[in-house]
């Protein structure tokens, strides 16, 4: 029974953006397992509150993701 987790920064995508995601991850997993598989493949979304991920030690808040989107460069605070 495949479980796919993704986790995100809290407030950056949209409800409709993170059903697309939940959508297109199911569909490259069943494009690699086969579609017998779909009842029981789950994919899941857990996001984490802005500030409580850091990348090399150092926090990572919504709004640098934000930025990230937009092309920007960021250094986390």
């Amino acid at each position: 029974m495949p479980l796919v987790q993704i986790k995100l920064i809290d407030g950056v995508f949209s409800k409709e953006q993170k059903r697309e995601m939940l959508n297109q991850v199911t569909e490259a997993m069943l494009s690699v397992e086969g579609e017998n598989l779909r009842e029981v493949t789950h994919v899941i979304i857990e996001e984490v509150k802005s500030g409580d991920w850091a990348i090399a030690g150092k926090p990572f808040e919504t709004e640098d993701v934000r930025a990230l989107i937009e092309g920007k460069k960021v250094q986390a605070a």
